[in-house]
């Protein structure tokens, strides 16, 4: 009898025949996103992997820390240690930098036509709203490179759709040149309100990379949000406000980044909007 696609047994057998041939897998659970972290790694007390240029060296034996969790050892798909999280599957994802390829997400009609003017040929797989280009070579990860077009590689998951056809060719330039650009700020940038605020007060950063982790475990809070995500983006943006909203560290390009994580989680732009003027309101801002 075969087996759902949604079957949880049947994401396991596809995460050990994928990691045979070398892609670094991992568990997806409800809402396309990868297991949240274990007590232990809880707020990254651990010192461990989630979204760091340098991953720590955390030795969860669970699958923590998103795409830094990704593996090609049998051994770990299948230890008890991750029995759970295929238990409650719902897909599988690899990291694509891992593997040595880049993925060029097209979210929509629109983008897969730029697409299609515009870059090279290569093995595409249909996605939902969309298609995935994968060309072998690896690169950085941005999102939101412009219209619908995000750039997953390193430092990234990409849900496993299938084999997808075509061959594929190398990574061109003018995708290394969509990186390259600074990250367009989200529409709401012109906003009132939705701007960075530019305080004056004393820097409690001890090191720029204290901002940096600040941010990036907001993003990973917003990404791992299965259910309530409108209030988990508010209390994330009340956060860092609170954090880092007044002694003008707090750029619009973080901004972006957290508008970026808030609506690929379904958030609107007013919703983004509304929940980062509101948490200004409560702290004065």
């Amino acid at each position: 009898m075969t087996q759902p696609d949604d079957n949880p047994r049947v994401h396991l057998a596809t995460a050990v025949r994928l990691a045979a041939d070398g892609l670094p897998v991992l568990p997806l659970r409800k809402g396309k996103v990868p297991v949240g972290n274990c007590r232990a790694c809880a707020g990254n007390a651990c010192g461990g992997r989630p979204n760091m240029k340098n991953p720590g060296p955390c030795a969860c034996p669970g699958p923590c820390h998103g795409w830094a969790t990704a593996t090609t050892d049998p051994h770990v798909i299948t230890s008890p240690a991750w029995a759970r999280a295929w238990r409650s599957a719902a897909a599988v994802a690899y990291h694509p930098g891992g593997a040595g390829v880049t993925i060029v997400d097209l979210d929509t009609p629109a983008a897969v036509t730029w697409a299609r003017r515009t870059l090279p040929g290569t093995r595409t797989v249909a996605s939902t709203r969309g298609e995935h280009w994968i060309y072998r070579g690896a690169m950085r990860s941005v999102n939101a490179v412009r219209e619908g077009v995000d750039i997953k590689s390193a430092m990234s998951y990409a849900r496993w759709l299938g084999p997808g056809t075509g061959t594929m060719t190398a990574l061109p330039e003018a995708v290394s040149e969509l990186a390259a650009k600074e990250p367009p700020p989200p529409p709401s940038a012109a906003v009132a309100g939705a701007a960075a605020p530019g305080g004056t007060g004393p820097c409690r950063h001890r090191t720029p990379a204290f901002l940096e982790r600040g941010i990036a475990m907001a993003v990973q809070r917003i990404t791992d949000a299965s259910s309530r995500v409108h209030a988990t983006v508010y209390s994330t943006f009340l956060a860092v406000l609170s954090a880092h909203g007044r002694c003008g560290c707090l750029t619009d390009v973080h901004v972006a980044r957290l508008f970026t994580a808030a609506q690929a989680k379904g958030e609107t732009v007013r919703h983004c909007t509304d929940a980062w003027t509101n948490a200004r309101t409560r702290l004065g801002l």
